[in-house]
């Protein structure tokens, strides 16, 4: 952030991503954010990311508004607290959901602070965490402080954990993986790696991640895949009945196009579960009489990513889990544009970014 003069008045500006046309990221000055309302806090972001759900508005797969605020991946440090907020204090390292929520209304007691009605997601018409800092509103509800000594090396493992790794996490649990059982995992993006990883962390038996690209292999074998095949194989989904006896009754869609929901269907065993997180893109159809005929349910959502932070938080503090190696690159956030780049032509799996 910076001080900028207009007629001799001070004035704070920071840096901040914008989406201006397809293809088009820039990394522009807006005004500092300011306090609101009593249960704000004001972030200073230490590190952020490229999640590729930010890749669907900018290859123009998804309406935008020019200028929308980019970057719903990020943790800071708290530098000013409204006065209604009790839980944060100034200088903790917290970990952000990339949703906000008001922690009260009946949605957020049901465990979906995503449909929270005066909640919203970090970006657009909203503060991006793809930013040198951001304005949080319901902070106490919707922030996680880490009460740990944060090195850079923690904050990289802390970092998935704002989007893809709980909504791994998610997919798993929608698709009813359970410890000794069998799951196939349909995607090798961030998401679907680490669906692998939850899936291990859930105490799966046997994980087959299918994917569309082979470098990806190994990562997902590391974070517990048993089995690795490749998407567009004829043979895959036979192959995948054959191995699971009849099909997985556990599957998670994690990238949420048509091909990867046939896919899923094909792979599930007769009165199956498939756990779909991927953000829909490009689903003309759905096949409801194949899932009727086979029994099979078909789960699907946005992750309540609060709900599961405090449980991956801790496991990451004790040393169980480390999502860290989905980011095959880091980038300053001055070079944020080809951050974007790497990852639309497949050269990174995730970038992390630092203001």
């Amino acid at each position: 952030m910076s001080r900028r003069w207009l007629r001799g008045i001070a004035f704070l500006v920071m840096k901040a991503t914008v989406l201006q046309g397809v293809g088009d990221i820039r990394l522009v000055e807006v005004p500092d954010p300011v306090l609101r309302e009593p249960t704000d806090v004001l972030v200073r972001v230490r590190l952020a990311a490229v999640c590729g759900s930010d890749l669907w508005p900018y290859r123009g797969l998804e309406s935008f508004a020019p200028g929308d605020r980019m970057g719903h991946e990020w943790i800071g440090t708290v530098e000013e607290i409204g006065p209604e907020v009790v839980r944060l204090r100034k200088g903790d390292l917290v970990v952000a959901p990339f949703a906000f929520a008001d922690g009260g209304c009946p949605a957020c007691r049901d465990g979906l602070p995503t449909s929270c009605r005066r909640g919203g997601f970090w970006g657009g018409a909203d503060d991006g965490g793809q930013a040198e800092a951001v304005r949080v509103p319901f902070a106490d509800a919707t922030l996680v402080p880490v009460r740990a000594d944060v090195d850079d090396d923690l904050a990289r493992r802390l970092l998935p954990l704002t989007d893809v790794m709980a909504t791994g996490h998610h997919a798993t649990v929608l698709a009813g993986v359970v410890r000794g059982g069998t799951v196939v995992v349909i995607g090798d993006g961030a998401v679907g790696l680490c669906a692998v990883l939850a899936a291990r962390r859930a105490g799966a038996e046997r994980i087959i991640s299918v994917g569309r690209h082979a470098e990806r292999a190994p990562l997902a074998r590391r974070f517990g895949a048993t089995d690795t095949l490749h998407a567009d194989d004829p043979q895959t989904a036979p192959l995948i009945v054959e191995r699971t006896g009849g099909g997985a009754v556990s599957v998670a869609e994690c990238v949420g196009g048509q091909s990867a929901l046939d896919l899923a269907l094909a792979v599930a065993r007769p009165g199956g579960t498939i756990g779909s997180v991927g953000v829909p893109n490009g689903v003309t159809r759905v096949d409801l009489y194949r899932f009727f005929r086979a029994n099979v349910a078909l789960r699907a959502g946005v992750a309540p990513v609060r709900v599961y932070l405090d449980a991956l938080i801790d496991d990451v503090l004790a040393g169980r889990l480390d999502p860290s190696p989905v980011f095959t690159a880091e980038a300053a956030l001055a070079g944020i544009a080809d951050a974007y780049r790497a990852m639309d032509r497949r050269q990174a799996i995730k970038v992390a970014a630092r203001p």
